[in-house]
């Protein structure tokens, strides 16, 4: 056979090897051989010593020691109580590691705090010791001491094990079998039932908990009640193209993109009304601030002025972010976003027209190149671009009525604009819609007229116009978005438990 090599010159691609290059290349190849089967051998010698090891661990037990005072279970965030007491903790194995046969560090997770725990000898070398992994569920006992001087561990205590049980397995590498900091997004998402595991997510669900509870403080201290509507229904509030469809029972309905209809049913009931519910939008979008299912919290004030409305979302922002930044969990908002800062009112007020003239006199343009006119949508990236710019929170007020939906309000000084106002906040751009509604009966059969609306299905909704109609306003406020403002995320998806967008709905 003719053995060729890759020609150093010529026209030739391959030449003839010579057998100088021949010998050297078998000795290579040899040596490596020779290599690969040693590798091999003490590969094959090494895993049949730790299968013989796990084998001799089987007869390896440890059981709890009944002349020890008896564990007092406990939430790690609650054993700052409990030094030099022998406690008992269940969580998951978040770090771990080994530093010979005889010794076991690990981190342990139970969703309230990180606690550092050190096993020992022979608990190091029972069969279930051997096989700890991260993201094991187990249970330990023993006595909570202050760390050494000068030693760090969370919480500055550690348990020293006298007796543990392991709960849960896990495979050996844990979470890292599945993703890691280096995954791309599509992994991420795909596992994000792991994901949130992490500490970074687990401190956004946390914070998550928190805006909720304020918003929800912040109505029971403004006297508004909370209802729940369905969001199972058969009227659309923010355009038919964005509606999901499905069979009910023979009948078309959708999933609702607003509750604020309902909500305005209950104003005569129960005076300042909200709710926080789940809205879907079914708008294929890709933006780093859109989802299809969202968290809407949404009010409805009756015998108001649109000043009025504006300055309860001024006070509806500032203070909940108050409440956040004094709760015990401003401190993981002050971690997550070293820089935020709750703003001061009042926020800075302007006209859809003013926006339009700002956007021409700074240079801002739309997508091709051309400059903005009255009447035209101002999309995201314009809008967050000129907030941004401004710097500060803005009420930008008074669109056209050709832009917004049928319920809006028109502006009675400028019938062409309406009683409508969007909430701009640096880095997000719009976290909250709002408006003034249409309160007169005609007026609201103009505005179904206007968009194509039959009124057959909103019947109860015109029944509010007959039946001791006010003057009344209301918003809606992404939830995850105000998210997005108060811990400065890149990108929405950062701020809910499962994302729903146009490309994902699972796990």
């Amino acid at each position: 056979a003719v053995v060729s090599t890759q020609s150093t010159g010529g026209g030739e691609k391959y030449s003839v090897i010579s057998q100088a290059q021949l010998k050297k290349l078998t000795k290579v190849y040899n040596r490596e051989l020779t290599k690969s089967k040693g590798k091999a051998e003490k590969d094959a010698e090494e895993a049949a010593k730790r299968a013989a090891n796990l084998e001799d661990s089987k007869s390896i037990t440890i059981s709890e020691d009944p002349s020890l005072p008896a564990a007092r279970q406990a939430k790690i965030s609650g054993l700052g109580e409990l030094r030099d007491q022998r406690v008992k903790v269940f969580g998951w194995v978040h770090r771990l590691r080994r530093q010979g046969k005889n010794l076991i560090f690990l981190v342990l997770r139970d969703g309230t705090g990180f606690l550092q725990c050190v096993l020992t000898d022979t608990q190091c070398k029972t069969y279930d010791a051997l096989l700890l992994a991260t993201e094991s569920s187990v249970a330990i006992y023993g006595i909570l001491t202050a760390v050494p001087e000068g030693k760090e561990a969370p919480g500055g205590h550690e348990l020293k094990a006298d007796y543990w049980e392991l709960v849960g397995g896990s495979p050996a590498g844990g979470v890292d079998n599945l993703l890691n900091t280096e995954s791309n997004p599509d992994v991420m998402y795909h596992n994000r039932h792991m994901w949130i595991r992490g500490e970074n997510m687990s401190k956004v669900l946390k914070v998550r908990h928190a805006t909720i509870k304020a918003f929800r403080d912040h109505y029971y201290d403004k006297d508004y009640v909370e209802v729940t509507p369905p969001t199972l229904v058969q009227c659309q509030v923010e355009g038919g193209s964005t509606l999901f469809k499905l069979n009910y029972f023979g009948d078309e309905a959708y999933l609702t993109q607003s509750s604020q209809l309902y909500l305005e049913t209950c104003i005569p009931a129960v005076g300042n009304v909200y709710c926080i519910a789940q809205s879907y939008r079914a708008e294929s979008s890709h933006t780093r601030r859109h989802l299809s299912e969202f968290t809407h919290i949404e009010g409805e004030l009756p015998f108001i002025t649109f000043d009025d409305l504006l300055d309860a979302l001024e006070d509806l922002i500032v203070d909940t972010a108050q409440r956040i930044m004094s709760s015990k969990h401003g401190d993981l908002v002050r971690e997550l976003n070293p820089n935020f800062t709750v703003p001061q009112k009042p926020f800075k007020r302007m006209d859809y027209r003013d926006a339009i003239e700002y956007c021409r006199e700074n240079g801002i343009r739309k997508e091709d190149g051309t400059t903005f006119e009255f009447g035209d949508d101002i999309p995201e990236a314009p809008e967050r671009k000129m907030t941004d710019m401004i710097g500060v929170p803005i009420l930008l007020c008074r669109f056209p009525k050709a832009m917004k939906s049928f319920y809006m309000q028109p502006d009675k000084a400028d019938p062409i604009v309406t009683e409508s106002v969007d909430c701009l906040l640096p880095n997000v751009g719009e976290i909250i819609g709002g408006s003034m509604r249409i309160y007169d009966e005609q007026e609201l059969a103009a505005g179904f007229k206007r968009e194509g609306i039959s009124p057959e299905n909103y019947y109860w909704y015109v029944d509010q116009r007959k039946y001791g109609t006010c003057p009344h306003g209301g918003y809606g406020l992404g939830l995850e978005r105000y998210l997005m403002w108060l811990l400065n995320s890149n990108n929405i998806r950062e701020n809910c438990l499962y994302p729903r967008t146009a490309e994902r709905c699972k796990p």
